[in-house]
């Protein structure tokens, strides 16, 4: 039996996690030994009162006590950065569901112990990919991406001779709320159109990176860590349907593709269990029935973040983590009312114009990129406010 350490486990992600890992037939599978939340409480204790976890950590330290109060007895109860270590350090499989760049931790210390790593925290990688590269070489250290397109490449790529049978990877996008937008259109757009997704349910973080397409730029950055295809070779089409989640091209000229609905307990289940397979069909799809799937290019003139995340990615070194902090400096000030949305690939830009590369060859390296990415990006922002 596969011990699960589950961090951000109130988020999107997380709660999908505990819904497939409380299933009768996972139960036998896995056992969650720990749950890591910022500051949910009541979401975390009833999560805990399921599972029974052996350590609960919550992010927050002043709700400790409300939080001790409330599991079942027995239950350590840790909190902020000692705690989410200790619960990453802990079970053989760590998933990470923590939202944005403050996931970096929890990836690093999964990886240095040896660790399974169930990566939903694309930002980690991204951000600190240079250190991350280094802390996978670690003897039983291991990515399986929890993200929908990557999954769906580590499966088809499970099928093939690996990386040097490839000749191109295909990252889907839904195209978003905004699909098929001119530029004039989206001048004005609310918070509520851009969390509007067509296919997913997601967090509001991700949702309206999703909205930008800023999501699909991270994921060619994180495909690109991940299975070593340069960035010539990695391409986004848009297929609204959300059916076919990517796909890879080989040499001869064949196409791989992985297919279902879209239901994010599939690729959690996949990550947590690899290569064994769940055995509960989640987005399985009915082939008896009448199913259409188109696919477009993307309007890379409309969402400019594509091509600000391809720059960043060549570059390399600390550009990614640039992109990354300025990219949520720039949505949080969206979300919070302080700048419209065709203003978030503009703070990025403009961010990105200020860039000059630093070493990042350790993790304090990354946080100091981060932090001077994200002084610049608040000092635009509020320029612009």
């Amino acid at each position: 039996m596969r011990t699960v350490s589950l961090l951000g486990s109130t988020g999107s992600i997380g709660t999908q996690a505990v819904d497939v890992l409380s299933g009768p037939t996972e139960r036998e599978r896995f056992r969650v030994v720990a749950l890591a939340a910022h500051s949910s409480v009541a979401t975390l204790v009833a999560q805990a009162a399921l599972l029974a976890p052996e350590l609960v950590v919550i992010g927050d330290p002043s709700l400790v006590d409300e939080v001790r109060g409330g599991v079942p007895a027995g239950t350590e109860v840790m909190s902020g950065p000692e705690g989410l270590l200790a619960a990453a350090s802990g079970a053989d499989v760590v998933l990470n569901a923590v939202v944005g760049f403050a996931g970096l931790p929890v990836t690093m210390a999964a990886l240095q112990g040896g660790k399974r790593l169930a990566l939903a925290n694309k930002e980690s990688l991204i951000a600190g990919a240079p250190v991350v590269q280094k802390a996978r070489r670690t003897p039983g250290a291991e990515i399986v991406p929890v993200d929908s397109e990557h999954c769906a490449i580590h499966q088809c790529l499970a099928a093939t001779d690996g990386p040097t049978s490839v000749a191109r990877l295909w990252l889907t996008a839904s195209g978003g709320p905004f699909r098929g937008r001119t530029a004039e259109q989206l001048a004005g757009v609310t918070i509520t159109d851009a969390l509007a997704h067509p296919t997913w349910s997601m967090g509001p973080k991700i949702t309206i990176d999703s909205s930008t397409l800023m999501n699909k730029g991270l994921e060619v950055i994180e495909a690109h860590e991940l299975f070593g295809v340069g960035y010539d070779r990695i391409d986004i089409v848009v297929h609204p349907q959300s059916i076919v989640h990517s796909m890879v091209e080989l040499r001869d000229g064949s196409t791989l593709a992985q297919l279902s609905n879209p239901d994010m307990r599939l690729p959690i289940g996949y990550a947590l269990g690899w290569p064994d397979r769940s055995a509960v069909p989640f987005g399985a799809l009915d082939w008896s029935q009448p199913t259409s799937l188109t696919f477009e290019p993307p309007a890379r003139d409309v969402f400019r973040c594509i091509d600000l995340a391809y720059e960043a990615g060549r570059r390399g070194g600390s550009a990614p983590a640039w992109l990354s902090a300025a990219n949520e400096v720039a949505v949080e000030a969206f979300l919070g009312g302080r700048l419209p949305w065709t203003g978030i690939a503009d703070v990025v830009a403009e961010t990105l114009e200020q860039w000059s590369d630093e070493p990042v060859d350790e993790v304090d390296n990354v946080l100091d990129a981060d932090a001077e990415a994200r002084r610049l990006a608040t000092a635009i922002v509020t320029r612009r406010t």
